[in-house]
């Protein structure tokens, strides 16, 4: 794998030419269908979603959608969903529950939208039911973070059997500019944040949160989306085949018990005492 930092990597997945998930799904998928709203209040172009084919294999695709330029950004919201983005995913998810077919979430967001609005129509509890639901799905949900995974916005989509990330991805608790801000009250110390929050693909196999690596070519994925998309496209067969053989009660324990584990910790007698 690269030997890069994590901040060289941030720089690499914001470049304005790396592939968004509009980019990849006519290059993965086959006959995509989108689908619009949450049925409660409207449509958030920072989420798509809809059925499509891969491999001949009937699927949901939901998806976090940044922009190439500025105006592609504001469209998207900068890829920072409102709660309306999370109802609308969940309803296609569980519209795919009913008819039996697999979930594919590709996340890239540096976290949900925190305005003033979003809060109102209820972020929080969007974002949490999301994943209450996602956890009990009764159909495989793969997701595969293609650029930035930041705190719940991310988490959102995450709750999965299988979590695979970019090479040059990273997945966190909070930007690295945020966690400058509210622990050295410096945001300008975002490239230094970076380092310290383990938050590479690496860090995340080693953490137990990600369940594989997808390689990027030489200089990032914008190189070459056409062999990006290829190569994600066999790790998405890969997981369909492993989880389509589980039955729906193995599914559901394999998911359950992956999420226990993570953050697992030990308390040393010593300290213990001296508390």
């Amino acid at each position: 794998m690269s030997s890069l930092t994590a901040w060289e990597r941030m720089e690499i997945i914001r470049h304005k030419g790396r592939p968004t998930v509009r980019d990849y799904i006519p290059m993965i998928f086959d006959e995509f269908y989108e689908m619009h709203g949450d049925r409660y209040f409207g449509d958030d172009a920072a989420i798509l979603g809809g059925i499509a084919r891969v491999h001949g294999i009937s699927v949901t695709v939901l998806g976090q959608v940044k922009g190439h330029d500025l105006e592609e950004n504001k469209k998207t919201n900068f890829s920072c969903p409102h709660p309306e983005g999370y109802r609308k995913a969940l309803r296609l998810a569980k519209q795919a529950e009913k008819f039996g077919r697999p979930v594919i979430c590709f996340i890239d967001t540096p976290g949900a939208f925190c305005g003033v609005a979003a809060e109102e129509r209820g972020q929080g509890e969007a974002i949490a039911r999301n994943l209450l639901e996602f956890s009990r799905l009764k159909v495989p949900v793969i997701s595969i973070v293609l650029g930035e995974g930041g705190s719940g916005g991310a988490l959102a989509l995450g709750v999965c059997d299988e979590l695979y990330m970019l090479e040059n991805a990273v997945y966190s608790v909070i930007s690295p500019r945020g966690f400058a801000s509210i622990l050295w009250k410096d945001a300008s110390k975002e490239k230094e944040a970076a380092e310290k929050m383990r938050m590479t693909a690496e860090d995340l196999v080693s953490f137990g949160v990600c369940d594989g690596i997808i390689p990027e070519p030489a200089g990032g994925a914008h190189v070459n989306p056409e062999v990006m998309a290829g190569t994600i496209a066999d790790y998405i067969l890969m997981a369909l085949q492993k989880l389509t053989q589980k039955s729906v009660a193995n599914l559901l324990e394999a998911r359950y018990n992956k999420f226990r584990k993570i953050g697992a910790f030990e308390e040393r007698e010593d300290f213990a005492q001296r508390v």
